[in-house]
């Protein structure tokens, strides 16, 4: 059987270079994800966090990037004991011009067995892109708080 893997696909009215530097730049994504900020230099083998207010709530590995088409990195929550005890899972985001917009793939995937990163990334992942979608056309974010169910 195999593992269970997340897929998210949009299409956002941009340029690949503006989707990768939305997707790779700090105050970027401060910007559309709810003020969480990515720091990474974006080489193969190094470190990525995931953080807000300065705290570190996931910590990942540049694992592929080929500018600006596709970017894959480990994915591992340390901000809940759970998830910290899981492995790191993968996630793969590929960028495809298609004339005015651009096709972003989401693929996360590799989760543990009984993940409980799953069920979080499932919710949390179509907010995050749906608010980058937003931004990118039209300059605003989602006015969503991701923490509230209704």
């Amino acid at each position: 059987m195999s593992k269970p893997e997340f897929v998210y696909v949009t299409f956002i009215e941009t340029t690949p270079d503006k989707l990768w530097q939305a997707l790779t730049n700090g105050d970027f994504t401060e910007r559309y994800w709810f003020g969480y900020r990515l720091d990474s230099d974006w080489k193969v083998g190094s470190p990525m966090t995931l953080g807000k207010g300065g705290v570190v709530m996931d910590e990942c590995v540049i694992l592929e990037s080929d500018p600006p088409r596709r970017i894959s990195y480990s994915w591992h929550p340390i901000y809940d004991d759970d998830m910290a005890r899981e492995k790191p899972s993968r996630v793969t985001l590929d960028l495809e011009p298609r004339g005015k917009v651009v096709k972003l793939t989401v693929t996360h995937q590799d989760f543990a067995e009984q993940s409980k990163v799953l069920p979080s990334i499932s919710g949390g992942w179509p907010m995050v892109f749906a608010s980058l979608k937003t931004f990118l056309e039209t300059g605003q974010p989602l006015s969503l708080d991701p923490t509230s169910e209704t």
